[in-house]
């Protein structure tokens, strides 16, 4: 009788081991803490590739919430410590009504497309020297190319544009 116990206790042990041996992939799940706009957070997201493509709006519509503090893109927006940007492409430099722009930037004679703003993001001061924006620097390529993509999309929906 012992034996069949035994017997018994083995093939359980066996079938119960069998029912759970197919291999189930591990399941990780990640929460990334990030501050918007983060210059390495938008580097690293505008090099990741959703089927091949970036979705360089959404990357620069995150990046550029460091820049909200002082600009806006909402078309009725009121310019804060910098102008209001929407519509900003092909407009010229210094010339928004109501924004008291310095005197540099006012006569800098910029019609901004998507050179004149990279070079300007990339060294404002050095750009138009003159220039009160003093801490808008954006050193990352691909993170000015991404608020370039987002600032062109808020220009496309402008009226008259």
């Amino acid at each position: 009788m012992h034996r069949k116990a035994i017997f018994a206790a083995g093939l359980l042990t066996i079938s119960v081991t069998a029912c759970g041996s197919a291999e189930q992939p591990e399941v990780v799940e990640q929460i990334v803490v990030r501050e918007p706009g983060s210059p390495q957070v938008v580097a690293a997201e505008a090099s990741a590739t959703v089927a091949g493509a970036v979705d360089l709006f959404a990357v620069g519509e995150d990046a550029f919430q460091s820049c909200t503090g002082c600009h806006s893109v909402d078309p009725d927006g009121r310019s804060a410590s910098g102008p209001n940007l929407y519509g900003v492409m092909g407009r010229e430099a210094g010339s928004l009504d109501g924004y008291s722009y310095s005197d540099a930037f006012a006569a800098s004679e910029i019609v901004w497309d998507e050179a004149s703003l990279d070079g300007f993001l990339a060294d404002p001061t050095g750009y138009i020297p003159g220039s009160e924006m003093m801490a808008g620097a954006v050193p990352d390529g691909e993170a000015r190319k991404a608020i370039i993509a987002y600032l062109s999309a808020q220009t496309d929906n402008a009226p008259g544009q």
